[in-house]
């Protein structure tokens, strides 16, 4: 692959370093885009950077920069502004270069090597598989996606992977939840607390089990709410109430146990396995798919668990302190230390963590990034510390959160609570607005961004809605070369000199950024600089299309601009299919 304009321009930026500062001539070179593109194509701070070195006002070094420059067909000019920048502007020819670049390596085009092929792990979304994934969880699915297709193109090699909590409190609940719906149907009620899990999928489960066992599982009602405590007022919902209602949910667990006995461990894996199964359909059909399951359960099977608390424990990290093993999490800049084993011996949710990051750093990846929902924000130091404690590189792993996508359906705020069954669901959404608008909506903020996701915008036709406006862009190419009906091949050998005006030389400007952005977005796991990119890259598309005939009299011109064409199409497809966004050839 031939060097990008950007490379050269380096190149020949580095060879009047070394002929005005040797002894600078490690600096690095940074080369930037200006914001007004009436200062050229292509500017540098390097003046400023060298001021103290060389005990120099920067313009004047700017000065000798800009003289000691290699004469190149590259460059229309350079010239110093302000306090010492130098601004590039590019001959034609040169912006040019890009398109031929496009149409040469196609599909590839953008790929780098930034990443080395060094094992990149990304964990997202690892919802609890206890109801349906809802457009909360979808904006998680969306940018984990676009991040491992991002890296995966500028060079890492990444593994895609959803950690099942199948261990713990919640999934006990969601399996009484589900018991207690089956007894309900069979005729026995038990008051069905708030605080379990109220959506129609766990009636759904309940029948089914029904339909498998029929009365088997049946227990009497007395038996059931034997030895529970009492429960609040209906109305109430302070903190004492919340606690009331939680120790009767897990009395209610404790009963479940023992009066269903072996009977318990089939109506947990039936909850869990249906729940997983619709979460894994779910994704499968939005275009997300992972490499690796990870199940915590598994963790505590292998006696990972034991084993990293005990290895805390003898690298000196750990006490004792109301018959509990605490983590002095605050040690590693956490505000208070963390329980990682209570008095009863049962293992805290964070021992598991510890345990997990355990298990990923042993698997040898060289960089470990967790997607989590913003409000973990808390989290962060008390793992960095755990994995510190371990005496692993706690650089290697990088948290990007992301805030919950807010869903607005004619003007009102959509709730999103899964215990309570009202919620809106990844599904859902997906049905309403179609997989490519999710798909797009979801990348079009930064991840820790609040987004409200406007539903009438995502479903309207126009070119207010960013990934209509951008598959337009598409599909005209695609009515323009089927015009032409010519060799597509040939497109990379026309003659790009003829495209002189204003706005083909601005789109092929705009098809050279691709590679920036790209490298950009991988180093700042930022897959919504894409999106903007896209956007703008059509825009400038159809504001050349209306005011330019494409299908000119002149060959040696119709070429060009289809060719011209063809590599806009090329790299719309290639940023779409790194969001996980169809490109269609008619709409």
């Amino acid at each position: 692959m031939a060097k990008d304009v950007k490379s050269q321009l380096t190149s020949l930026l580095q060879q009047a370093l070394e002929r005005v500062a040797a002894e600078a001539g490690a600096t690095p070179i940074y080369l930037e885009r200006p914001r007004d593109p009436t200062h050229g194509d292509y500017a540098t701070n390097l003046a400023m950077q060298l001021a103290k070195l060389l005990k120099k006002n920067p313009r004047d070094i700017a000065m000798q920069l800009v003289s000691a420059i290699p004469a190149s067909v590259l460059l229309q000019k350079a010239e110093v502004a302000g306090a010492g920048f130098i601004n590039f502007t590019l001959a034609p020819h040169a912006k040019l270069q890009a398109v031929r670049a496009v149409l040469v390596e196609g599909e590839n085009y953008g790929r780098s090597t930034q990443g080395g092929w060094q094992k990149v792990q990304i964990e997202f979304v690892s919802a609890n598989p206890t109801g349906p994934l809802h457009v909360g969880h979808g904006r998680g699915a969306a940018y984990g996606a676009s991040l491992a297709n991002l890296l995966t193109f500028a060079g890492w090699d990444v593994t895609r992977e959803y950690y099942v909590n199948d261990a713990g409190r919640q999934m006990d609940i969601l399996g009484l939840s589900t018991w207690l719906r089956y007894l309900e149907q069979c005729g026995v009620a038990i008051p069905f607390l708030p605080n379990a899990y109220q959506g129609d999928y766990v009636r759904d489960m309940a029948a089914q089990m029904r339909v498998a066992h029929g009365d088997k599982l049946v227990r009497p009602a007395t038996q059931v709410l034997a030895g529970t405590p009492g429960l609040p007022e209906a109305e109430r919902s302070d903190d004492e109430a919340k606690r009331q209602r939680d120790q009767h949910l897990d009395a209610l667990i404790a009963n479940a146990k023992a009066l269903l006995g072996a009977d318990w461990a089939y109506v947990h894996h039936h909850a869990l396995s249906e729940q997983l199964a619709d979460c894994r359909n779910d994704l499968e059909e939005f275009g997300v798919d992972f490499d690796v399951w990870f199940s915590e359960k598994a963790l505590f099977d292998t006696g990972l668990v034991a084993r990293c608390v005990d290895l805390l424990e003898k690298k000196g990290h750990l006490y004792v302190q109301n018959g509990a093993r605490w983590f002095r999490s605050t040690t590693f800049g956490d505000e208070k230390d963390r329980v990682v084993q209570r008095e009863n011996g049962l293992y805290t949710y964070f021992a598991s963590d510890i345990a997990y990051h355990l298990n990923k750093f042993e698997r040898g990846f060289d960089k470990v990034i967790n997607i989590w929902g913003a409000d973990h924000h808390g989290y962060i130091a008390r793992v960095n510390g755990a994995i510190t404690a371990l005496d692993l590189d706690a650089s290697r792993l990088q948290v990007a959160l992301v805030q919950f996508a807010v869903l607005y359906r004619n003007g009102q705020k959509a709730s999103m609570s899964t215990r309570s069954g009202e919620f809106v669901t990844l599904r859902e959404l997906r049905k309403e607005v179609g997989n490519d608008a999710c798909r797009f909506f979801y990348a079009l903020r930064k991840s820790d961004q609040h987004l409200d996701f406007d539903l009438d915008l995502a479903k309207s036709q126009s070119n207010e809605n960013p990934v209509y406006y951008i598959q337009y862009a598409h599909a005209r190419i695609c009515s323009v070369l089927n015009q032409w009906a010519g060799d597509l091949a040939s497109l990379a050998e026309a003659d790009l000199g003829v495209l002189d005006n204003p706005r083909e030389l601005a789109i092929a400007s705009k098809l050279a950024e691709f590679r920036e952005v790209i490298d950009n977005a991988a180093r700042e796991l930022a897959p919504h600089l894409i999106a903007f990119y896209l956007k703008d890259l059509a825009g400038e598309f159809h504001a050349w299309y209306n005011a330019e005939r494409m299908l000119v009299d002149d060959p040696q011109l119709r070429d060009a601009r289809i060719a011209l064409a063809a590599a806009v199409r090329q790299t719309l497809r290639n940023g779409l299919a790194i969001l996980g966004v169809s490109y269609p050839e008619s709409m």
